[in-house]
């Protein structure tokens, strides 16, 4: 009888305690734990707080995870309490964040970059290394001496070669552009008319071969 009691005592303090185990375990392993949290938000620059600021990089450095905003600013990734938010995209300067140690289960935040101006010294380019060496150049240049290049570049010959080379100007294709185009609404209903066909044409033509013959 004393075995029995003693191994029936044992046995409720097993239960007891197992009973302890299974209420306050979860609670003490979830302690160590860090629960997931899905951080979103939106990137916003200084210049414009009225669009997103898309194509910026938010990545957490130590876990090797991040993402990227999309056309509207907006983005939303996975992290833990504690990590450490690197935001950064070109011409701005990187912003950090820190998550928070707290039990929710997203968290939402916006962003606003500013610009990373960068202000270079002044810089005077000459294409000569010293101003000695340039004075050097000039007074040793030749110039011709020409004293009617004026009248040589309007002489008669020159301006002729000119209009003969010389592609239509803008007035010149707008005007060539709209006779087609009134030609073609003209002909849109039936076939445009041959000119070598026309009697009139032809009598045109002898008329003005006999004036040039005259002259």
């Amino acid at each position: 009888m004393n075995k029995i009691h003693h191994i029936g005592r044992l046995f409720g303090l097993f239960s007891v305690l197992l009973t302890v185990i299974l209420i306050s375990g979860p609670k003490a392993f979830g302690q160590g734990e860090r629960h997931v949290i899905q951080l979103s938000g939106i990137i916003l620059s200084e210049e414009d707080t009225t669009r997103g600021l898309p194509g910026v990089h938010i990545y957490v450095p130590k876990a090797g995870r991040g993402t990227t905003s999309n056309n509207l600013g907006y983005f939303s990734m996975p992290v833990l309490p504690g990590d450490e938010v690197v935001i950064s995209t070109i011409g701005y300067e990187k912003q950090y964040y820190k998550i928070p140690n707290i039990d929710k289960q997203s968290l939402t935040i916006i962003v606003e970059m500013v610009s990373d101006t960068t202000y270079l010294r002044e810089v005077t380019i000459m294409p000569f290394p010293t101003e000695e060496v340039l004075k050097e150049a000039v007074l040793a240049l030749n110039l011709p001496e020409r004293r009617n290049i004026a009248e040589e570049n309007m002489s008669a010959e020159l301006l002729a070669l000119m209009i003969e080379t010389t592609p239509m100007d803008g007035a010149q294709n707008a005007r060539w552009y709209l006779n087609n185009w009134a030609a073609y609404q003209g002909d849109r209903f039936g076939p445009r008319p041959n000119p070598l066909l026309n009697p009139f044409n032809w009598a045109q033509f002898f008329k003005s071969l006999k004036k040039n013959k005259d002259k």
